[in-house]
């Protein structure tokens, strides 16, 4: 019996060795990034910098696999079923990992139990823009437009971030807008230079570049101090809608139940990733702020943030769909 029992435990540590090494070799093929939403978005254009860091490090390839559509729930439902080996990542935001779940009454995956945080990676802010043929100059003014014609003047959205910044705002400010929701938020650009929509607030790194190429007209930011990179453009608190604030958040995950070995493994080359100059240049240009976690902590604050945005929901008054 004891010699049974050595075999087996020695053949116990042969194939924990076995795994181990296994591990200790990842990554040694193309590892996906899966974004839920589209191309030119915050999100891709982070994944993006990040991909090209994570390559110089591994010498493996990153591919960016833009999975865009109702609220993310694509994306999200294409990580949970993917083999949790470690080479699909999902590269998201608080829409899928702390807003979905109060916005939706059932959701097609479990933003805890199906996925293992590795890592934040940024946090950011929005900026509120209308066409430049809109008769709205400042926040007051749109204020103004939006209460001479209820239920009229529109908004568009193409994250829960940039919806829960619109309803919000309709909320605090006292006015009633048309919601009209779009499957990314380059796609409500699109429409919103086209004059199709009237108003969007979006994240900087969608925003920003058609301000500063005299595309679109700056009304207000989401923070509550004013962006570096857009000094002139005031703050929508200041701008008088006092208190407003709307913040989002990226972060890294990967499938339920990836080794152990394997999520420390990808944390510590995301980690190394984001001081990357690619990523570096991301952060500087688009105003972000560097975020990186250990996969404890990414939980914690996972749960903090659905708390919050569970409270900024109820508060907006938006019933789940």
């Amino acid at each position: 019996m004891p010699s049974i029992r050595l075999r087996s435990a020695a053949l116990a540590c042969l194939v924990a060795g076995c795994a181990f090494a296994a591990h200790a070799e990842y990554p040694d093929k193309t590892i996906t990034f899966v974004v839920p939403f589209a191309a030119g978005s915050a999100t891709d254009q982070l994944a993006r910098a990040l991909g090209q860091e994570l390559t110089k490090a591994t010498k493996q390839p990153v591919v960016v696999d833009n999975k865009a559509g109702a609220n993310g729930f694509i994306g999200a439902e294409a990580v949970k079923r993917a083999p949790p080996d470690g080479y699909t990542v999902f590269i998201t935001t608080n829409t899928t990992h702390a807003a979905n779940e109060h916005l939706f009454k059932k959701l097609p995956y479990d933003p805890v139990k199906d996925y293992a945080p590795v890592t934040g990676l940024g946090k950011g802010g929005q900026i509120m823009v209308v066409p430049l043929t809109s008769p709205a100059k400042s926040v007051a003014e749109f204020i103004q437009l939006a209460k001479s014609q209820p239920g009229k003047v529109s908004f568009g959205s193409g994250s829960s971030s940039s919806r829960i910044a619109g309803e919000l705002f309709q909320q605090m400010a006292s006015v009633e807008l048309l919601h009209v929701p779009y499957k990314s938020n380059p796609l409500a650009i699109n429409d919103l230079l086209g004059g199709q929509i009237n108003m969007m607030i979006t994240d900087m790194a969608t925003g920003l570049p058609q301000v500063k190429g005299g595309k679109l007209r700056p009304l207000g930011v989401s923070t509550k101090k004013r962006s570096p990179l857009a000094p002139d453009v005031p703050t929508i608190d200041e701008a008088g809608v006092k208190g407003y604030e709307m913040a989002f958040w990226f972060a890294a995950y990967l499938p339920a139940n990836t080794p152990p070995a394997v999520v420390t493994r990808l944390h510590d080359l995301l980690v190394q990733a984001s001081h990357g100059e690619a990523m570096k240049h991301y952060y500087e240009s688009t105003g972000t702020e560097p975020f990186t976690t250990s996969p404890q902590e990414l939980a914690r604050f996972q749960a903090a943030e659905s708390d919050k945005w569970k409270s900024i929901i109820k508060k907006a008054a938006i019933e789940a769909e």
